[in-house]
């Protein structure tokens, strides 16, 4: 398992070639201003100093993920690799869970390894901080993972925010209680402000809101969202009006409620104040799993109660309310509930007897915009897909649970999965994406083109991994299904990557007659995209290791023409490392390293081990070479040559630490494995066996960023920068899912 870009670990601190371009951590902004709790931080900073794992429990909305937040940014600076942050309360499928905490690190990993394995290898010598948030009901699957990790890692520490205890060994509790009066007091003005600036009118109001606080048992969720009345509403009034409920509840008895019951009781009688069309849409809401946008939540929750043109307002008014969070973020605004305001709707929802309704539409929103994304990976809006499905994968999840949890309509969950093959190869989540391709094709095989998708999409994922007996049984499977069928597009990509599979097994002839028959069939169809394109620049591949340089030089500048044409960015890099094996075996050194520079930038920006991994080992003997070629004009040549010899010795370390999560490394291929072979060749004559291994030593101790930064010389400051960053991706103009075939992260209050 590697770090992707912008990954949790710069290298080691010492390596001074390896700082990072950016603080490692993911912790997110704070949504509002953080008050109090300045005795509760204090003890839970400090408790961290003494317990590698501590526990935040507490009853909902109480504030522990605010503070466990506060916490872990107040002793960053005690780990050198990091601050990350898990929200897991979105997470409903307990096999994920090693999924989600490697994708909250930043980790990819190409092979078929179980990824809690990779998990501890990769974090086995690094020093972070790991914030688990919101795993109450993921607890027994959560505690052996939490006491591996620690066990595994020394230098690892866990901060759990739940509503109770994993009941790992050495575990520390921290029990948060309720805000006291003071610090209640002061966080309801806070937010009380926000909502109406005047706050209070009064002495009289003042007083109101200190009782309001005490009424709440200083519980900060319920206090924001009777903060949220105020708009409307006065101190006075949302007291008496609460205190009617508290009264109607308890029987007249003074004593106080239950904390938990409490929360509850402020939460349904926020929902009381709300309008019926605000009821009906904070119900609706609970269907998406974490963050969600305004057009999701128009196709997915309106209807002829809801209009799809008055949703933005009676969102904005649930926002107003503190019902509805929202996060601003590089693809706009996205809204999210918390969690006991979640599953306070989720009840509703399930009364009004309209859940299933709900999750057929959201499945349907979320075909449609996978299908949408996978038309726009072919074209210039590559990096905007990839943001996108990135920020949607826990709305995916959610998706392809109930399409394969549902035995009549498991096909669309074949489909699903099979749509999201860009997500699984072109994004890094090879892993993830065998597990639900794995799982689809176990449904019912009543819809052969789509369970021929999925199948061709495992293939290509095996042999992406290196398991070739499972890439050869999914698609010969494919192609008999295929053949029986009629489906031409199915035997094509069959073909296709049945020729790959013979490409990194070294068999060169059969590699390049299978590939011409599959792009043969690509064009009797007339199918173009980055699959096709792909299979052009891995037939190129074949004949470059054939002897016939020339050949591979057009296929692979054909293909660079295609791509500029339509934006395409990902295939292009796997033509410019192929133009750049071409351009150094020609002794154009310069040629080759701007091209390979290029290849690595793209690669590293969309998360592809494979590619970057490769461009590493090419761009290590590039710079062997140059020390060579510097030697001649440099007046210390010596210095020079030894110097090229170990920048090449501290890439291919770097290179040998990433392929431990591609696979085999270089494939176990001989072709491939060329360079590497040179490159370690000409480094251990130059700098003898001890510092040759000194060098490798040091390059494994890098990760991927800094390989990066090291490799490009600096070109891009340190990061790649290919591909453009994201940017507020369009959802389809009208308000029905793109040709679908059916027509977050706790609790923050306080």
């Amino acid at each position: 398992m590697a770090p992707l870009s912008g990954s949790p670990f710069p290298g080691p601190s010492s390596d001074e070639g390896a700082a990072p371009a950016r603080p490692p951590g993911n912790l997110p902004a704070e949504p509002s201003r953080f008050i109090g709790r300045d005795r509760e931080l204090a003890a839970l900073t400090a408790q961290l100093g003494h317990s590698r794992l501590v526990t935040v429990t507490g009853v909902g909305g109480v504030g522990k993920t605010r503070l466990a937040i506060r916490a872990a940014q107040a002793v960053q600076d005690r780990f050198c690799d990091g601050v990350w942050l898990a929200g897991l309360s979105a997470l409903t499928d307990p096999a994920l869970l090693d999924h989600a905490v490697a994708a909250a690190l930043g980790l990819t990993d190409h092979t078929d390894r179980p990824p809690r394995a990779c998990l501890l290898e990769q974090l086995a010598d690094r020093r972070l901080l790991l914030v688990l948030d919101g795993v109450e009901h993921l607890a027994r699957e959560t505690a052996p993972l939490a006491h591996a990790l620690l066990r595994t890692a020394p230098g690892l520490s866990v901060l759990v925010a739940a509503r109770r205890p994993l009941g790992v060994a050495g575990e520390r509790v921290f029990p948060l209680s309720p805000m006291g009066g003071a610090d209640a007091v002061a966080l309801f003005e806070d937010r009380a402000t926000a909502v109406r600036p005047g706050f209070p009118a009064g002495a009289g109001e003042l007083v109101a809101a200190a009782e309001l606080c005490r009424r709440l048992d200083g519980i900060p969720l319920a206090l924001e969202l009777a903060a949220g009345r105020l708009d409307t509403l006065s101190a006075d009034q949302v007291l008496d009006r609460l205190d009617d409920r508290f009264r109607l509840l308890t029987g007249g008895s003074r004593g106080a409620l239950a904390r938990h019951r409490t929360l509850r009781t402020a939460i349904g009688w926020s929902h009381e104040l709300c309008t019926p069309a605000e009821r009906l849409l904070w119900a609706r809401l609970t269907v998406f799993a974490g963050l969600f946008d305004l057009e999701a939540a128009e196709y997915v929750c309106s209807g002829p109660e809801l209009p799809a043109e008055d949703l933005l307002d009676v969102l904005a008014s649930l926002v107003a309310q503190s019902v509805v969070v929202r996060e601003d973020g590089p693809l706009g605004p996205r809204y999210r509930l918390l969690d006991s305001v979640r599953a306070y709707g989720a009840d509703w929802l399930r009364a009004l007897g309209d859940d299933e309704r709900m999750l057929r539409r959201h499945r349907d929103w979320y075909m449609g915009l996978a299908t949408w994304c996978e038309l726009d990976w072919f074209g210039p809006r590559q990096g905007e897909v990839a943001a996108r499905v990135e920020a949607e994968l826990p709305n995916l999840r959610t998706a392809l649970e109930h399409s394969l949890g549902d035995g009549d309509e498991a096909h669309l969950g074949q489909c699903l999965a099979g749509t999201l093959w860009f997500c699984w190869v072109g994004c890094g989540r090879l892993a993830e994406g065998r597990y639900w391709l794995e799982r689809a094709l176990r449904a019912p095989a009543g819809y052969p083109e789509t369970r021929a998708k999925a199948l061709w999409v495992l293939g290509h994922v095996a042999v992406l991994q290196g398991d070739q007996a499972r890439a050869v049984g999914a698609l010969g499977e494919c192609r008999e299904l295929a053949e029986r069928t009629g489906d031409e597009r199915a035997a094509a990509y069959a073909e296709h990557r049945m020729g790959c599979l013979a490409l990194v097994s070294d068999d060169m002839p059969r590699a390049e007659e299978v590939l011409r028959a599959a792009l043969a069939r690509y064009c009797e169809i007339g199918e173009l995209n980055s699959n096709v394109l792909m299979g052009r620049v891995e037939l190129a591949m074949a004949v470059a290791f054939q002897g016939d340089l020339a050949g591979a030089v057009a296929l692979c500048e054909e293909v660079r023409e295609v791509c500029e044409d339509h934006g395409e960015r990902w295939t292009l890099a796997y033509a410019l490392y192929v133009l750049g094996f071409v351009a150094f075996s020609g002794g154009d050194r310069g040629r080759a390293r701007a091209l390979l520079e290029e290849c690595l930038a793209i690669d590293h920006a969309f998360h592809d081990l494979v590619g970057a991994v490769l461009a590493l080992e090419l761009l290590a003997l590039v710079a062997l070479e140059e020390g060579a070629e510097g030697a001649e004009r440099a007046a210390r040549a010596d210095e020079a040559v030894e110097e090229a010899a170990v920048e090449a010795a501290v890439l291919q370390g770097a290179a040998g630490r990433l392929w431990r999560s591609v696979g085999l490394p270089l494939f176990g291929s001989r072709f491939f494995n060329g360079p590497h072979v040179l490159c370690e060749r000409g480094a251990r004559e130059r700098l003898g066996a001890e510092r040759y291994e000194e060098c490798l030593r040091e390059g494994a101790r890098l990760d991927l960023d800094a390989a990066v930064a090291r490799a490009l010389r600096g070109a891009h400051g340190g990061r790649a920068a290919a591909v453009p960053g994201p940017r507020r991706y369009p959802a389809p103009e009208t308000h029905q899912p793109a040709s679908s075939p059916a027509a977050g992260a706790g609790e923050e209050a306080g």
